[in-house]
């Protein structure tokens, strides 16, 4: 074993880290057990966010660019990301509804319903819904938020890259508000069905919707996870800070961020 393990470094793994105000970032607002649990999965969730929208601009910008490979890489692994969100519902599980109610009062009006980091993965997967923008005015997220909200989402720079390759794809699709959600359209399944049609043809292109269709599948899992384990906590009753509970989870699995790539499933 070498000598210099035992010598003070120029940069420690806890400087590399900020682990100073890592682990002095959980302040618990109450003296009861589990409220440490619930911050740290929340404060973990918002870490892997922050590294899944770091992923799919990346991501966004090399469809954009016609450089599909490293695309594949990080959207990849955002996939995996949610498996570790997934799995962060099993540990907040063990949280049984009178440990929570004995939480509750000391959260206040906070709520998982105002993640802005959350909402700018939504915009950026192409959920796009303006009204979500108010629970954030006056604050200093507002500003990117709304940036993001106007800007093509992955799957809108997917759909321009069909266009690109020869696909006839609608203009009004290619150039459009893009606060407003894509709507399914014949023409891009038609697209899709040709893809999926050839595959040794249109290799590259299959992949990009084979890892679309794995992320919004993922992106599912965990949504179903969260409000499953809300179920299991606080039934359905409203969440915090007025938000609806259950009822908005329930709701928001209704929806498909890549909707002709699960129907073109249905008309191969």
């Amino acid at each position: 074993m070498s000598d210099k393990l035992h010598t003070p470094p120029a940069m420690s793994y806890g400087d590399y880290l900020g682990l100073d105000t890592l682990l002095a970032s959980q302040n618990p607002r109450s003296d009861e057990h589990d409220e440490l649990l619930f911050i740290v999965i929340h404060q973990a969730s918002e870490l892997w966010l922050k590294l899944s929208l770091h992923e799919l601009r990346a991501a966004r910008e090399h469809i954009r660019a016609d450089d599909l490979g490293p695309a594949f890489k990080m959207i990849a692994r955002v996939s995996r990301i949610q498996g570790q969100l997934i799995q962060s519902w099993d540990v907040l599980g063990t949280m049984t509804p009178s440990d929570y109610h004995a939480l509750r009062p000391h959260l206040g009006q906070s709520s998982g319903f105002q993640s802005f980091q959350y909402r700018m993965l939504e915009f950026l997967m192409g959920a796009k819904d303006a009204s979500m923008l108010r629970v954030h005015e006056g604050t200093e997220v507002h500003a990117p938020l709304s940036a993001a909200l106007a800007e093509p989402s992955l799957y809108d720079e997917a759909v321009r890259l069909l266009a690109r390759r020869g696909f006839a794809i609608p203009s009004e699709l290619l150039e459009r508000d893009w606060r407003t959600p894509h709507v399914s359209h014949p023409a891009v399944e038609a697209a899709w069905a040709a893809v999926y049609r050839d595959p040794d043809e249109h290799w590259d292109l299959y992949e990009l919707a084979e890892k679309l269709v794995d992320l919004e599948f993922r992106f599912q899992q965990w949504r179903f996870a969260h409000l499953k384990t809300v179920e299991r906590i606080i039934g359905f009753k409203g969440g915090t800070g007025g938000s609806a509970g259950a009822a908005y989870l329930k709701k928001a699995l209704e929806g498909s961020f890549f909707p002709e790539l699960f129907q073109v499933r249905t008309t191969l």
